[in-house]
């Protein structure tokens, strides 16, 4: 009995739960009629371990290539060595680079360089040589820079001048001596310049402008050739010899010029007797003009041309 003084039945309990039932039934079919067919299942429950394991993963891999691509290549290399160390083991020495074949390309100019290039030189060419041979190509074989520091030994060295040694004038309007700078007293010289390079022996005539001081350390041994100016000299022989074909020269011009001068002397008489005869001429006409009317001519009519014409078939 219930506490409200009423009567239980027993069919109360099976009423109710049959009600409750009908209503689930009712909201799955709904819920089915409802579904889309793009729509994704509902989960109920949580999810399989694995499934967090994998949104997880792939969230982080997310975070490292974001802070990767943050990062320059020296900031990368270093991170993949010490993770590679942390994980797998070994020293950092291991990783360490070694410098000693490494050259820059003033080491790879250096051993390459040559003070003449040669055609047999350019026969195989090899990337090294290529860029010695180009940076030969710049320098300019005018005038050498010269190093005197050892000339009581009488050895020298010597180099060509690079574009900004021949914008100042080093070497050509200053001494050529690459610790001095004078300027006055230059003379030039004309050294046969002996040397080795790459295991064979080469000469090569260098010109060199020095001053007084570092001419008497070139000559220190025996004299060099000195290079004077030949430019007068030259001039005046020029002249010498050129003289007598000029005196030729003029006198055939005179002659030619004689020549033309009678030449056109003629012309200019023949000229002036051809415009007097045209004058007189004109002045003929013109007085004959003025003496009086013209003459009458007696014009033949057109029957009497006719008559005169038959008369000369018929006879």
């Amino acid at each position: 009995m219930h506490g409200h003084g009423g009567y239980d039945s027993d069919f109360s309990d099976d009423e109710q739960g049959g009600g409750s039932s009908k209503k689930r039934k009712k909201t799955v079919e709904d819920e089915l009629l409802l579904t889309k067919p793009f729509q994704k299942e509902k989960y109920g429950k949580v999810a399989h371990k694995q499934v967090a394991a994998d949104l997880l993963d792939r969230e982080e891999a997310r975070n490292r290539r974001f802070h990767l691509i943050a990062m320059d290549a020296y900031q990368r290399h270093t991170k993949f060595v010490n993770d590679y160390i942390l994980y797998y083991g070994g020293k950092r020495e291991d990783f360490k680079r070694l410098g000693e074949n490494d050259k820059t390309d003033l080491d790879v100019i250096r051993e390459n360089h040559r003070f003449l290039w040669n055609e047999e030189d350019e026969a195989d060419m090899t990337w090294e040589k290529r860029l010695a041979k180009k940076y030969y190509d710049k320098l300019f074989k005018e005038y050498c820079i010269a190093d005197l520091s050892r000339y009581k030994e009488n050895k020298f060295g010597f180099r060509w001048r690079i574009e900004k040694e021949v914008i100042s004038g080093k070497g050509q309007f200053f001494c050529g001596n690459k610790c001095c700078d004078e300027k006055e007293g230059l003379k030039s010289w004309e050294v046969n310049f002996g040397y080795t390079e790459h295991g064979e022996k080469r000469n090569a005539l260098v010109k060199l402008r020095l001053c007084q001081e570092c001419s008497f350390k070139l000559n220190f041994h025996h004299r060099r050739k000195e290079i004077k100016s030949t430019k007068k000299r030259s001039k005046t022989k020029t002249e010498s010899d050129e003289s007598p074909h000029k005196n030729s020269r003029s006198s055939s011009s005179e002659e030619a010029s004689q020549g033309k001068d009678e030449g056109h002397s003629s012309s200019k008489r023949s000229e002036d007797s051809r415009n007097r005869n045209a004058g007189e001429e004109d002045s003929a006409s013109d007085s004959e003009l003025w003496k009086g009317p013209l003459p009458e001519t007696d014009e033949k009519s057109q029957e009497e041309e006719f008559d005169d014409y038959f008369q000369d078939l018929f006879l």
